[in-house]
């Protein structure tokens, strides 16, 4: 049985090329060696498979034998493979190629899909994989090394990251329209403690930049508040009356323009936050992303629901 781990890529080539010149001799120039190192690498490659791979024509020249046709045949496969492997390697080193997990908190979903669509359509060897969760799931998934970059509020303390500010993330309080705070012109904050509030889930940004606001303007005043686990749960939730929200304007530009929802309008909304994109500062950025990261920084806020 043949030892394939003996089989090398210089005996291959010089099946190939005394194929394609039909002679040993033509085949050692071409190649840079002798004669004889080229039948040396023959008859190695034959005495490993136990047959003949070349044969002598009729003119005195060189001929493959059906067994020496199947290598050149193996030979060419792997050369152009391997063509094709390089390629993508130098794409890489380039950052033109590669893979990225793209972590993005609950609130992101409404613009991430636009952005990874705009960013494949430049960079279509780079595959992206999205994952959402809230802000605790996100940086769970940092300590773990489980997400390559992430995009969110306010950066978190640990793990230590590297971050950059990529647009506006305004949030506001929401009302529905029959609601006794909507459409006041001037709503006095303490007034929204006398409102059922509803709030995302414990590990949401939302929640604790929520809880932190009504505890100030309150002064530690207790409210009646109501959980839920997702931003469209607590849309409709608040369009059906059944108390208020804090939520980002990008969930809900729709709505609101639609009067379906209503913004309670208080001397301190919206609350003007920031989106950042970051990674961890220990780690090293592959040049695939590198292409990431240059393209959020730069075009990520077109993606932005517009809040006209």
């Amino acid at each position: 049985m043949a030892v394939i781990d003996g089989i090398t890529m210089k005996q291959l080539r010089a099946v190939e090329v005394v194929g394609e010149t039909g002679s040993i001799t033509r085949a050692a120039s071409s190649l840079g060696l002798t004669p004889p190192a080229v039948h040396t690498q023959l008859r190695t490659l034959e005495d490993n498979l136990g047959c003949s791979i070349v044969e002598k024509a009729d003119k005195s020249g060189m001929v493959l034998t059906a067994e020496g046709q199947l290598l050149r045949q193996a030979y060419q496969s792997m050369n152009t493979c391997l063509k094709s492997c390089t390629n993508q390697i130098e794409a890489m080193k380039k950052g033109l190629a590669g893979n990225v997990v793209l972590g993005v908190v609950s609130t992101g979903k409404y613009f991430a899909p636009a952005l990874v669509a705009g960013f494949k359509k430049i960079y279509k060897d780079i595959e992206i994989r999205l994952i959402v969760g809230n802000r605790g799931a996100i940086i769970d998934a940092l300590n773990e090394r489980s997400i390559d970059l992430a995009i969110m509020g306010r950066p978190p303390r640990s793990p230590v990251v590297t971050a950059a500010a990529i647009g506006v993330h305004p949030m506001l309080m929401i009302a529905a329209p029959e609601n006794r705070l909507a459409g006041v012109d001037f709503v006095n904050p303490e007034e929204m403690l006398d409102e059922v509030v509803i709030s995302r889930e414990q590990g949401s940004g939302t929640r604790i930049l929520m809880t932190r606001y009504l505890d100030r303007i309150g002064e530690g005043r207790p409210y009646e508040a109501i959980e839920m686990g997702s931003n469209e749960t607590i849309k409709q939730a608040v369009i059906a009356g059944l108390g208020i929200a804090l939520i980002s304007q990008h969930t809900v530009t729709e709505e609101l323009k639609a009067g379906r929802l209503v913004a309670i309008k208080t001397s301190e909304m919206p609350i003007e936050r920031q989106w950042f994109v970051l990674h961890r500062a220990d780690q090293e950025l592959s040049p695939a992303m590198q292409s990431v990261w240059g393209f959020i920084t730069q075009h990520s806020a077109r993606f932005f629901p517009s809040l006209n």
